[in-house]
């Protein structure tokens, strides 16, 4: 099944989902620097990778919102529901975490926070994996191609040769 939420068939919620991700798994690199004891600068790069990451969820939400709206096959409805609930709970609770950071509060808190986000966004990526290669959601169906018999079985011309 194709997606309405594409540019020339390819799928936008795909693009943009990558840099989120990105974003989120280098705030957890960040921040176990900074708890090895280099606080400066990786405590606000923590912060504002964070920041984009929840910039970068919100818009990779809209396509995706418009591609689960979209599935008609109820397993893969299904799957695509708990897929959004597990992405939206780990957005949410990075948007906690970028409060709580700009609020002032330290502390392990904050990493915790993020360790439990990340491990939530790769069951969420897992199941995105899931309606895509095993269900074929967003994927453009193959145009048929002829087999091998189909191809020998085409008439052929006779050639004449007159000279």
């Amino acid at each position: 099944m194709s997606t309405p939420a594409s540019i020339a068939k390819h799928p936008l919620h795909p693009m943009l989902v990558v840099l989120p991700m990105g974003l989120w798994i280098f705030s957890l690199v960040a921040d176990v620097i900074a708890a090895a004891g280099w606080s400066s600068p990786w405590t606000e790069v923590a912060f504002y990778t964070i920041a984009g990451g929840v910039v970068g969820a919100v818009l990779a939400a809209v396509p995706g919102l418009i591609d689960f709206l979209s599935i008609r096959d109820q397993k893969s409805r299904s799957i695509g529901a708990y897929h959004m609930i597990v992405n939206l709970a780990a957005t949410a609770i990075f948007a906690v975490n970028l409060y709580l950071r700009a609020a002032g509060h330290g502390g392990s808190l904050p990493l915790i926070l993020s360790v439990i986000a990340i491990a939530l966004i790769g069951v969420g990526g897992w199941l995105g994996g899931e309606l895509v290669y095993v269900h074929g959601v967003g994927v453009e169906p193959a145009t048929p191609r002829r087999t091998t018999a189909e191809l020998r079985e085409v008439p052929r011309k006779k050639i004449s040769r007159t000279m």
